[in-house]
């Protein structure tokens, strides 16, 4: 089941989406989950929302394959000043999300008057100690206004990959690898952002077929099963990341809750593997893609 995702090898291609607030689901909140990621030896995308310091994150998994996550800021010193941050911590490559230029109509966080910004972040995940570049309070903002030419500004600062999070069409993949990013992941940012649109399993082909393998294609949203993984690489992704699924794990039982979800997802994986006859992760290829339309 081993591969490699940028150059990096990892033991299965099921690995951690960048998502918010884990301290809202255990109390050690990401350090548990990249503690869990370094067991499993996968890659872990950790979310701008953390709500853990980077430090102590680094800190509980330091041999761990960690990605960074960034929302844009309108303020360009502080992603400056974090992507220098996130580099010097060892993180191994930069993942923009480009599907939020403003947070979608969330109609239930609405109904149940939820915040997390204003309401849980400051008053019970604490605020960060004297000295962190970007301060809690400053991290609500998104700028709406990135587009393509911007990138050329974040490659400028940085030697790390950048992966763009958030395609779903043909055309902004053509563009992406116009813009000499490394990788694509096909999200739909878990469905939260616009109600309707295209569920990433069936954005993914276009979008693998416009890059024509020049960049890493992968997958987030909707992985529940080992058949769901074999069918996103099936159709071109060459790794999974899961969301949702994490954070059940890590409510349930914090590390060992998160490295059962992984371990469920890992042999129901290699259980899929083995009676569609593939011997290696290189043999999932076009030759089950109609396995994977099922």
């Amino acid at each position: 089941m081993r591969t490699t995702i940028q150059g990096a090898e990892i033991s299965a291609p099921i690995c951690i989406a960048p998502t918010g607030f884990h301290r809202l689901a255990w109390p050690d909140g990401e350090m548990s989950t990249a503690r869990a990621a370094q067991a499993a030896s996968i890659c872990y995308i950790t979310s701008t929302y953390a709500s853990c310091s980077l430090e102590d994150i680094v800190a509980a998994a330091p041999r761990g394959l960690r990605w960074f996550q960034l929302y844009v800021h309108p303020n360009r010193q502080i992603n400056k000043q974090m992507i220098q941050k996130v580099e010097s911590l060892g993180f191994k490559a930069l993942v923009i999300t480009v599907d939020v230029p403003k947070v979608g109509n969330r109609r239930n966080d609405i109904t149940n008057q939820v915040d997390l910004m204003k309401k849980l972040l400051l008053k019970d995940l604490g605020s960060p100690e004297m000295g962190n570049v970007m301060p809690y309070f400053q991290m609500s903002p998104i700028d709406p206004s990135i587009c393509w030419e911007d990138l050329s500004w974040f490659q400028s600062m940085t030697r790390l990959p950048i992966i763009l999070k958030g395609i779903l069409t043909k055309e902004d993949a053509e563009l992406a690898v116009k813009h000499n990013v490394h990788g694509i992941i096909v999200s739909n940012h878990g469905g939260r952002q616009l109600d309707e649109v295209p569920a990433s399993i069936d954005a993914l082909t276009e979008v693998v077929a416009a890059v024509k393998g020049k960049v890493e294609v992968y997958l987030d949203g909707g992985i529940r099963t080992g058949n769901d993984v074999l069918k996103a690489l099936a159709l071109g992704a060459k790794c999974v990341f899961v969301g949702r699924p994490i954070l059940w794990g890590l409510a349930y039982k914090g590390e060992h809750g998160v490295k059962e979800v992984l371990d469920i997802l890992k042999n129901e994986f290699h259980t899929s593997m083995t009676l569609t006859g593939c011997r290696s992760v290189a043999e999932i290829n076009q030759d089950l893609i109609q396995f994977s339309r099922l």
